[in-house]
């Protein structure tokens, strides 16, 4: 059992995205950032590991989703809702289509915000996360 979080030894894993399903990649990767896949797992700590996500463009989504689904933000402003669908912003910016989708399955507290700081997500196959000598991870 880890007592400390000077005690915690973290990896980095990197996941093709290409021709994967986007809620099957997100339950994935949220998994191992939030440490669910270590015997040393503790809620109230950190204790997951780092994922680099690539080819982030090329995910798939099932059914009707890329014509029905809809991402909406507030600007803060009377009549400032915006929105935009899942076809456009997967042309616009896929990275924040995966991020969405993971930061859904993280904890809405402290340790979900630090879990989501290690996921980096790159819409093309180049990244540069060498240095941590990510390993494959089976999704």
């Amino acid at each position: 059992m880890v007592k400390k979080e000077e005690k915690i030894q973290e990896k980095w894993f990197i996941v093709d995205a290409d021709g994967k399903v986007l809620g099957r990649l997100a339950v994935a990767v949220a998994r191992v950032l939030y440490g669910k896949h270590k015997p040393t797992f503790r809620r109230d700590l950190d204790t997951g590991d780092g994922v680099v996500v690539v080819n982030a463009a090329k995910i798939k989504v099932t059914g009707n989703k890329l014509k029905a689904k809809e991402y909406d933000w507030y600007s803060g402003y009377p009549g400032g809702r915006r929105s935009e669908m899942l076809e456009d912003l997967l042309v616009r910016k896929p990275e924040y289509v995966i991020t969405h989708a993971v930061k859904g399955m993280l904890p809405k507290n402290k340790v979900g915000k630090h879990a989501l700081g290690k996921l980096r997500v790159f819409a093309g196959k180049e990244h540069n996360l060498s240095a941590q000598k990510p390993e494959p991870l089976k999704v």
